[in-house]
């Protein structure tokens, strides 16, 4: 299943619902997180931040890429030139930046939610996929590190960091969960083995992310997930978020990456 010209026509839509949905967040949460370059609390978590959102922005373009393979436009045309209901992203991405507790706390929840994502998509079937999962989860290495050591860090620190990493986990928890909202098509490509049931997913996701959380003495809530993002349905912040990422572009000066 390596060439997209003989992939028929319902699965290719549904694998790029899915492709979609992983490219959307991913250069929104490079544009959130370059929204702290020049103001992140120490000059190592400047550096790394700065790091961090131009690989997300960049493995956003490989997924934009393997889209336009499909048939969809261009990887410019899709980040700059579609209105929020377009966008498919989870809505956990594009929440304000917060403090830097809901920055770390949200970075952590995302890597490791792309991490059992990325491992899983290794075995796809379509094997373009495939490739690029690996290519992106060797690359991922130091993101899962540096967010856990904030975890680590800054969850029982002090009364007041310990505040505040509750703050931003009661926040990021239920919108969180929403990255494994099932993009339209999923029972397809399950049954065609592009992706494992978004509902195994999560629970791989629970099963590591949850014994970190609570060596940091942080409570995990009890929330239902925010859905909505892959069908595109959106908090207002994106709009906002879009206005500013897409101004260049839609001023007519420049219209690349």
């Amino acid at each position: 299943m390596g060439n997209p010209s003989q992939m028929p026509e319902p699965l290719r839509e549904a694998v790029g619902s899915l492709l979609l949905a992983m490219a959307d967040d991913e250069v929104l949460l490079g544009h959130r997180d370059s929204e702290w370059v020049g103001h992140a609390p120490i000059l190592e978590a400047d550096i790394a931040i700065a790091s961090i959102a131009q690989d997300e922005i960049g493995h956003a373009i490989l997924w934009y890429s393997l889209l336009q393979e499909l048939g969809w436009p261009d990887p410019d045309r899709m980040a700059y030139f579609r209105d929020p209901p377009e966008f498919r992203n989870a809505t956990l991405v594009e929440l304000p930046r917060g403090d830097w507790a809901f920055t770390a706390v949200r970075q952590f929840l995302f890597d490791f939610a792309e991490k059992v994502r990325l491992e899983a998509l290794m075995a796809s079937a379509w094997a373009p996929l495939a490739e690029a999962a690996a290519k992106v989860r060797r690359e991922e290495t130091y993101h899962l590190m540096h967010s856990r050591a904030w975890i680590a860090r800054l969850g029982d620190a002090t009364e007041e960091s310990h505040r505040r990493m509750q703050a931003a986990l009661d926040l990021a928890w239920p919108h969180a969960l929403g990255l494994f909202e099932p993009a339209p098509g999923e029972a397809l490509r399950v049954a065609e083995g592009i992706q494992p049931p978004e509902v195994e997913l999560r629970a791989r996701w629970e099963a590591e992310v949850r014994p970190i959380l609570e060596a940091a003495s942080l409570v995990i809530p009890e929330a239902e997930p925010i859905y909505g993002g892959r069908t595109g349905r959106h908090t207002e912040h994106l709009a906002s978020l879009l206005a500013d990422f897409q101004m260049v572009a839609r001023s007519g000066l420049g219209e690349t990456w």
